[in-house]
């Protein structure tokens, strides 16, 4: 196990990417979708306990797609198809009252939403980070993140991506230049609050 400095709660809130029907039950690695979940509403219960923000991201788009991103790409992403519910959280999350729910419109959770702001005025200065898909969502928001000055904790095995090489490169190469990579299990050690 890694050694962690302290996560103070009291100036932390965690970050759940796209954990939404549409993205947890497609193939996933190295973890699977229910996995990541698992871990998942393991760190929302204990930042909900603290009462540490818990911010819960999803994907969509207006009905007419109108506000999806366009550019040209090698790889254009399609939006038809799309089960109706496909946006919505998965109902493990439990979402709770007290929780921040940001509805994004691209890969990243910071632009064009209300994220930066709502987690400034409560004081924060870190973020424990995780969600699907490592190298997209997570990895989009963690690099702005980075740039907006927030300390950041990804928690690798409450995240994964369409093949284990994606996610490995990310967790390998990216996060440790940018902030701290641990499991859940050291996260949850390291996380203190006034109770504490």
């Amino acid at each position: 196990m890694k050694t962690t400095t302290p996560i103070d709660l009291r100036h932390t809130a965690l970050v759940l990417i796209d954990l939404q029907k549409g993205i947890v039950n497609r193939p996933l690695a190295p973890h699977a979708g229910p996995s990541v979940v698992a871990h998942a509403v393991r760190l929302a219960k204990r930042f909900r306990a603290a009462q540490a923000p818990v911010v819960l991201v999803n994907v969509n788009f207006s009905a007419d797609g109108g506000d999806a991103l366009r550019p040209e790409v090698d790889q254009p992403t399609s939006l038809k198809d799309l089960p109706p519910d496909w946006m919505d959280l998965v109902p493990e999350l439990d979402v709770q009252p007290g929780d921040f729910q940001v509805t994004k419109r691209q890969w990243g959770a910071f632009y064009g939403t209300e994220l930066d702001l709502q987690l400034r005025r409560r004081g924060i200065r870190k973020i424990v980070l995780a969600g699907i898909a490592t190298n997209i969502g997570v990895e989009s928001t963690a690099r702005n993140a980075h740039e907006l000055g927030y300390s950041l904790v990804l928690a690798e095995d409450a995240m994964t991506s369409r093949s284990a090489e994606m996610h490995a490169f990310a967790i390998g190469q990216i996060f440790p230049a940018i902030g701290i990579v641990r499991s859940t299990d050291e996260i949850l050690a390291a996380c203190v609050d006034a109770a504490s």
